[in-house]
């Protein structure tokens, strides 16, 4: 068995008990004990982490202490696996450096509403991605910062509304891999409601994308 711990809280907004919640049964299929914590200072455990296969976050918002932060990356960098969708990783912990360069994205804005668009597969050969062809979502589109470490397996293209972008559509990653010292990372953007992780495709990829982010693939 593989231990996995679901880290969750935060604004409610993005619903981190339902939402993780959702994925328990797959984790404990996937081969997995699960633990939870809903305090952020799990991250200060650094023996608890260290027996860690997995971490699944789902923290919206906040910040983490210096000491948490330094537990939490150090832990990933010596193999800890580290994966999690939306808000829960992308939009939360912003005066955190070093745990941005960790996720490798970070949340800037979405369209005021919600709507239908695309998600286009950019690597259907990854095992994340393999089967799932192009899908649509009807949520918030999330506009990110990121760099090239990113292996992006799939991304969207939104159409700026206002400000100071310029002129044409910005291609934007959607799902993505990136290493972190010995650890693997997969971060996905959706995920605002249940109803959109419940989405057949997202379920499908947010499944493979904990599986494969953990120390010991399952």
């Amino acid at each position: 068995m593989m231990d996995a711990l679901v880290v969750r809280g935060g604004w409610e907004g993005h619903v981190p008990v339902p939402a993780t919640e959702l994925f328990l049964p797959d984790l404990a299929a996937a081969g997995f004990t699960v633990d939870i914590a809903d305090d952020l200072d799990v991250y200060l455990d650094t023996e608890r982490l260290a027996r860690t296969d997995l971490i699944v976050q789902c923290w919206s918002e906040g910040t983490l202490t210096t000491e948490q932060e330094r537990g939490l990356t150090a832990a990933v960098h010596a193999g800890t696996g580290f994966a999690g969708w939306h808000g829960g990783v992308v939009a939360t912990f912003t005066g955190n450096t070093e745990y941005l360069r960790m996720v490798g994205g970070r949340f800037l804005h979405h369209p005021e509403h919600f709507h239908t668009y695309t998600v286009r597969v950019d690597r259907p050969e990854h095992p994340i991605m393999h089967g799932i062809a192009d899908f649509d979502v009807h949520s918030e589109q999330y506009w990110l910062l990121g760099d090239d470490r990113n292996d992006v397996l799939a991304h969207t293209v939104i159409t700026p509304e206002t400000g100071g972008q310029g002129s044409g559509d910005v291609r934007m990653p959607v799902v993505w891999t990136r290493l972190w010292g010995a650890g693997k990372v997969f971060v996905s953007a959706i995920g605002h409601r249940v109803a959109d992780l419940e989405v057949p495709p997202v379920r499908e990829l947010t499944r493979r994308g904990m599986a494969w982010a953990a120390r010991t693939t399952p």
